[in-house]
């Protein structure tokens, strides 16, 4: 709706900031009239709403007026792309800047390694100051704007950016939106007694409150932080501490808090950043008689982030780390007419989680019946799709899922874990339970991929077919997540097969977290066995190499919603159909251990079926047979057929 005041006020603002740009302009008034409504529907009846409104306004002006013009010639050249972030050109590869590379200013003698592998898109995990022993792996912020002293200067970021930027790659960093470090200065100021700052903060005077909010709220850590409210001795309250207890929840109730993180938001698009990576946004906004997850108010802000960032930092997509239950998830790409108007990327935690249960199974039906969710993402937003990342693997898919693939829901969650964590009979895998429930048994699963995939034991039992069906593990996860759609995002050390890293028990601030086992430092000489024939880096890289080139190659990889599952009648392999402009390609995986056999059936699902197929991955080409004949698959083995 026309606002004509509105309109008044932003042709003001416009005037006084000298803004010349018309399509600034253009993206502000098509989006000033949701703005204002999303900012007074959250903070209409706050005391301070009407002046933080136009502060917001005027911040929005300003960090258009700080973008570089080579940061606004990129934002034209996405522009022209259409949706840039959706081509199948794009491959990650998520890392620890120390942990890779030692510093900033290093990683640029890497990106020959990187390039010879074809990722072109980066994610580097926190960078930003945080306490050293509290700091979550970084995500217990202390300074938004200072980069770590161990890991650089905020100038060796810039100038890593303008390096990646002049080979066409893509940066990705993340924000904490839900908290801070305790040693922040807005908490050092709470601490301090000062109300203003205290506001910032759920803070309370005893455990009334507290306790309330305690019964419907889940534990986040149960073993190493139970409850979400931690006593200061200094500001003499109940602090809400949701992850753990140096990390203080932000109280976006304040519209000071969203105008000032907003700010952050818009640093971090002028230092060049492609993609923001925003940690937890299903936490942001608490309400008392709630889980103080997923709620509508945390859509809402999340949505007038996204209108802010269109309008000031147009180039710049956002990722919502939201690893929640399926049905949930596609809220965070936008409902209704905010529909792919607020995170433009998710992680796919589901189908992340649904390939290792198949693994573990040899039983690909959970993983069928999570698509007709996963089918819903709306055509313009994307997935990030992944087989291992920094953190735990959650069991998070449906106990509906679980029951309709025949099995009962909570023996079946208790054999993953087993099955991964190592205690199960005969399996191969090697890894951990984390953030063990004691009062529910849940529990999540750390390890490397390939220590998951049994590389770890078959090394120990010096078995080279073992080694090999772990290879084979590895590839099939992989080359998954590398075709069913989204942006692939390889987790570093994985393209060279590290196993779990135990070296984290013998530091006091990683030991009480089994995640650092799947967080190697690489070995530079290791990876010089890339190029040794033979070796298991050898075998690996180069696989993940050919899957990546030919992952380019294909343009019916982008992601256009353009997948269509296939029925194969066969609970061990499962498959997918990648479709575009009349080019068709077929992607088939064998989850069993066991030697497989679809009919040729399975390719008239949705067309007539061609004479014959080429297996892009193992160069045969394939007659193809009568309905009632059969396509082979070895153990573990994956066919693109075109």
């Amino acid at each position: 709706m026309y606002n004509p005041s509105l309109q008044k006020k932003l042709h003001e603002l416009i005037k006084s900031h000298k803004i010349k740009d018309a399509a600034f302009q253009e993206r502000f008034t098509a989006n000033l009239d949701d703005i204002f409504t999303h900012f007074h529907t959250i903070y209409g009846s706050h005391p301070l709403a009407a002046g933080l409104f136009e502060t917001l306004l005027n911040s929005i002006c300003q960090a258009h007026l700080d973008r570089s013009d080579a940061l606004k010639k990129r934002d034209a050249d996405k522009e022209k792309k259409g949706t840039w972030f959706l081509s199948q050109d794009l491959v990650g590869m998520s890392l620890y800047v120390d942990r890779f590379a030692g510093q900033i200013n290093k990683l640029p003698s890497k990106l020959p390694y990187l390039e010879k592998l074809g990722v072109n898109f980066l994610h580097l995990m926190p960078l930003f100051k945080s306490p050293e022993g509290e700091s979550d792996g970084g995500y217990a912020v202390e300074d938004f704007r200072v980069v770590e002293d161990r890991l650089g200067t905020i100038d060796d970021l810039r100038a890593f950016q303008a390096e990646l930027q002049a080979k066409d790659m893509y940066l990705m960093i993340d924000i904490v939106l839900n908290h801070t470090s305790h040693h922040h200065e807005w908490a050092k100021l709470a601490k301090k007694g000062i109300k203003e700052y205290q506001d910032y903060f759920y803070m309370y005077d005893d455990r009334r409150i507290p306790d309330l909010m305690d019964e419907t709220m889940p534990e986040i850590f149960p073993e190493s932080s139970p409850g979400s409210f931690t006593y200061d001795e200094k500001a003499d309250k109940w602090v809400m501490t949701v992850f753990h207890h140096y990390q203080w929840d932000l109280n976006y109730t304040n519209p000071r808090v969203f105008v000032e993180m907003l700010g952050n938001v818009f640093f971090y698009a002028n230092l060049g950043v492609d993609v923001v990576r925003i940690d937890a946004p299903a936490f942001i906004w608490k309400q008392m008689g709630t889980t103080c997850q997923n709620l509508p108010e945390a859509h809402q802000l999340l949505q007038l982030i996204k209108m802010c960032v269109e309008v000031a930092t147009p180039g710049m997509a956002i990722l919502g780390e939201a690893i929640v239950a399926p049905a949930q998830i596609m809220e965070y790409f936008g409902t209704g007419r905010y529909a792919t108007h607020e995170c433009d990327f998710a992680y796919n935690a589901t189908q992340m989680a649904v390939q290792w249960d198949a693994l573990a199974t040899g039983d690909i039906r959970i993983m069928q019946h999570a698509q007709h969710e996963l089918q819903r993402k709306p055509l313009g937003t994307t997935w990030l799709t992944y087989t291992r990342c920094h953190d735990d693997i959650g069991l998070g898919y449906d106990d509906y899922m679980i029951e309709h693939a025949g099995f009962t829901p909570y023996d079946h969650r208790m054999y993953i874990k087993n099955y991964y964590s190592g205690t199960f009979p005969g399996t191969p895998a090697r890894g951990a339970l984390f953030a063990i429930n004691p009062k529910t048994q849940d529990a999540r699963l750390s390890g490397s991929l390939a220590s998951l995939c049994g590389l770890e034991s078959a090394i120990e039992a010096k078995d080279s077919a073992l080694i090999q069906t772990s290879i084979d593990k590895i590839l099939l996860m992989q080359a998954q997540s590398m075709f069913v759609g989204g942006l692939p995002m390889l987790f570093y050390g994985d393209e060279v097969a590290y196993t779990n890293d135990y070296s984290y028990l013998q530091d006091p601030g990683k030991s009480y977290d089994n995640r650092w086992m799947h967080r190697p430092n690489i070995d530079w000489k290791r990876a010089e066995l890339i190029d040794k024939k033979g070796t298991i880096e050898q075998q690996v890289f180069q696989s993940m190499q050919r899957l990546i080139a030919l992952r380019k190659s294909l343009k019916v990889v982008a992601d256009l919603k353009n997948t269509r599952w296939l029925e194969v009648h066969n609970n061990s392999v499962i498959g997918f159909e990648r479709f575009l402009a009349g080019e068709k390609v077929f992607f088939i995986f064998n989850f069993s251990a066991s030697p497989q056999a679809l009919t040729w059936y399975v390719l008239n699902s949705y067309d007539s079926r061609p004479a014959q197929v080429t297996d892009l991955w193992s160069q045969e080409t394939l007659q193809v047979g009568m309905d009632h004949e059969y396509m082979h698959f070895a153990p573990y083995q994956f066919r693109i057929l075109k």
